[in-house]
């Protein structure tokens, strides 16, 4: 048995805070959290949505110490999860808080925390950051910055270093951009080499690996995010055919052209980079502690499909202000196609 299915049956109702919650990463934590039978409080400022009826509300901007001191009373937690990406001023203003009232801390942090570097895993070099920063326009500092913050208060923080997250209620609009687009049929620019590595992972094994690490007690840093090559650019688009039913033409255009097209990768190509020049290792992350602490990432096509379904059945979030709007302009995209004619 797996630690994290071993979790599921042996762990006692556990209490959650869950900071935000509303959107995204968060809504999966505590949708996890409450198939778990968990009692689960989200605190949040009530801008974004509502949490399931089953979860507890309380409200306040975290940016507010006496605000949040209010709301959560003399009130006790075992668990909390933060998943801020902004100032890391607040994370620790908000971690001093909770001392004393949470018993385990989990941050969601980011691989972009570390040094640029080839072959990245939980010893490489991080960015300079400081927990004291008001700073969050570099969101690889800030992140680190907010690691650094949560481990003042709590030590034993689980620090999960999250690497591109996928599937349904993407408010950045990677995937939901690749199904719209290939949902439109017709040919398809498709980047790169067919068989080149991607690494990802799916918001709900994410929330899996948190809550089952925050239970077990595990801490320190961990690259939650799949193995490079779970999935191939092929076996994305692939899969993204597949779920919308399609009749798009995948038009595969080596990096060179795309280049002097001027094709951005992982913005205008969401997921997708050169394998070659400045972005040579990424997407090649060691991910074996994480992997040996009991992360499973399910295959892309269940992520695909049931993005694809959620974005049939509800409105799509409003585009976050603070990440770059995702897609090939249909000038570059027309301009492309044509040369392959």
């Amino acid at each position: 048995m797996l630690l994290h299915d071993a979790f599921r049956v042996t762990i006692a109702v556990m209490k959650l805070l869950m900071l935000g919650g509303t959107r995204f990463l968060g809504r999966a934590l505590v949708d996890d959290a409450l198939a778990r039978g968990w009692e689960v409080t989200v605190l949040h400022r009530g801008l974004t949505g509502a949490p399931p009826s089953t979860a507890e509300v309380l409200f306040a901007d975290r940016t507010d110490q006496r605000a949040m001191v209010d709301a959560l009373g003399d009130r006790r937690w075992d668990l909390v999860v933060d998943t801020w990406s902004g100032s890391p001023r607040v994370v620790a203003e908000n971690a001093r808080i909770l001392r004393g009232r949470v018993d385990r801390y989990a941050y969601v942090s980011s691989v972009s925390a570390y040094r640029w570097g080839l072959h990245v895993d939980e010893t490489s070099p991080v960015v300079a950051a400081s927990a004291t920063s008001d700073d969050n326009t570099d969101y690889a500092s800030a992140k680190r910055g907010a690691e650094l913050a949560v481990l003042e208060s709590f030590p034993e923080a689980l620090l999960a270093r999250a690497g591109l997250i996928l599937g349904p209620h993407e408010d950045i609009g990677r995937l939901p951009w690749w199904l719209r687009r290939i949902a439109t049929g017709g040919r398809v620019v498709a980047p790169g080499a067919p068989t080149r590595p991607l690494q990802y992972v799916d918001v709900r094994d994410v929330a899996s690996f948190v809550l089952s690490g925050l239970a077990a007690k595990i801490s320190g840093a961990y690259d939650v995010i799949s193995a490079s090559g779970h999935a191939t650019t092929s076996g994305l688009l692939e899969a993204c055919v597949d779920a919308t039913g399609s009749d798009a033409e995948l038009v595969w255009i080596d990096e060179g052209r795309l280049a002097a097209a001027g094709a951005q990768p992982w913005t205008q190509l969401p997921c997708w980079v050169p394998q070659e020049g400045e972005f040579a290792g990424f997407l090649e992350a060691d991910t074996t502690k994480a992997a040996q602490a009991g992360l499973q990432c399910r295959p892309v096509e269940d992520t695909v499909r049931d993005t694809w379904e959620w974005m049939q059945r509800e409105t799509l979030p409003t585009q976050r202000a603070d990440r770059a709007v995702h897609g090939l302009p249909s000038e570059i995209e027309r301009e492309l196609l044509a040369a392959e004619e």
